[in-house]
């Protein structure tokens, strides 16, 4: 998948907010969720001594602090070609398998959409 201007208005919404949190805070990864009320949360990697998360997990914990009870989409913007299983599963626990994982390269473009399965 390379053209961005096929997805959902609401899905390339969340592909800019994990690019800006990329670029923003100078973080590898930069990702942010959707819930079932249309809220987003935005995360980059956290990398400090004692705690390690990607972005999709800081994004996903994000949510769950917040109060969210399912996501609807999640996006993450990587050099890596596909999100980790590991992020795909903190996706799963609060959204289901079926929630699509959008994984976007530096520039924005969409690479590959999976679900969280």
């Amino acid at each position: 998948m390379t053209d961005n201007s096929a997805l959902d208005p609401e899905d390339r919404k969340i592909v800019t907010l994990a690019r800006s949190a990329r670029a923003r805070n100078g973080v590898p990864e930069g990702a942010a969720v959707r819930d079932e009320t249309g809220r987003t949360y935005v995360a980059g990697t956290v990398a400090l001594e004692s705690l390690k998360l990607s972005a999709l997990q800081t994004a996903v914990a994000m949510a769950v602090a917040s109060g969210a009870k399912s996501l609807e989409a999640a996006a993450v913007v990587t050099e890596a070609e596909s999100a980790s299983a590991e992020d795909r599963a903190a996706v799963r626990d609060l959204g289901g398998p079926a929630t699509p994982v959008l994984v976007a390269g530096p520039d924005g473009t969409v690479r590959a959409s999976v679900t969280a399965g």
